[in-house]
């Protein structure tokens, strides 16, 4: 199993080298498609020997698959720069690689990978952010994303096996650095589903953002994670409002032209 592992990135120095240091000694070839940074992200890319490709936002589906199109390998490993591959999940994925029968056309097209985040100092183990499996393990000729402005998609056929250990992810720096990327993902949401026709009413947030809430914090037991459980379903439910409040706001505009 030969595997080019696949990152996009921007403005990602401080992300950057804990990401490809958990990846040199794993894959075959590191791609990484920049989208002109004005910081050392580029420099620290080559620094561990990864091909590195200047594209212009093509947006969170676009961007992905054009890594892809760069990849040479056959399988890929595509893992975001603010990610990290635990030493567990790394003896998986070196297991697969050295078992022949892995490339067998029988054998899985992809592996789910379970990603836990780090956040106020603390590995969030309930809720809407724990388990969080996401198959990023596959075939290359296989695979392809889809999906509208933000919250991508892969389309892959077949059943996808789970690998021990964890993808760690380091999603946020800080509270302020949270509200301030839910605010961009809500816009971008309410875009995509204006532009699909979707419309909201004025209860839409509230009901919404009160199902996710419950749903966080009680159902998936986010309660056990104390303050910070209560805070990311908070949160979470707050997104939730945010993105039916902006589309309710592109549904009216839409009207009134």
């Amino acid at each position: 199993m030969k595997i080019s592992a696949c990152i996009i990135a921007l403005n990602e120095e401080r992300n950057l080298p804990r990401c490809l240091k958990s990846i040199a000694m794993l894959v075959d070839e590191i791609v990484v498609v920049d989208s002109e940074s004005t910081d050392a992200t580029a420099e620290i890319a080559r620094e561990f020997g990864a091909r590195v490709i200047q594209q212009d936002w093509l947006g969170y589906v676009g961007q992905k698959n054009f890594a892809l199109d760069q990849a040479v390998h056959p399988w890929v490993l595509s893992i975001d720069a603010d990610e990290e591959v635990s030493p567990e999940l790394a003896a998986s994925i070196a297991r697969l690689k050295a078992d022949p029968a892995a490339d067998l056309p029988t054998a899985p097209n992809g592996y789910q990978i379970s990603r836990i985040v780090f956040y106020c100092w603390h590995w969030i183990r309930h809720g809407d952010w724990y388990p969080d499996h996401l198959v990023r393990l596959f075939r290359r000729a296989e695979a392809r994303f889809s999906g509208g402005r933000v919250h991508e998609k892969l389309e892959l056929s077949g059943e996808h096996p789970i690998l021990p250990g964890h993808l760690h992810h380091f999603t946020y720096e800080n509270a302020a650095d949270r509200a301030a990327r839910c605010a961009k993902y809500a816009a971008l949401w309410a875009q995509s589903a204006h532009e699909e026709g979707r419309r909201a009413h004025a209860w839409s947030g509230i009901t919404h953002a009160l199902a996710r809430f419950f749903k966080g914090f009680f159902l998936k037991a986010g309660f056990l994670d104390g303050a910070i459980g209560w805070d990311i379903a908070a949160g979470n439910a707050r997104e939730v409002w945010l993105k039916y409040q902006l589309l309710q706001k592109l549904n009216r505009e839409s009207s009134q032209k």
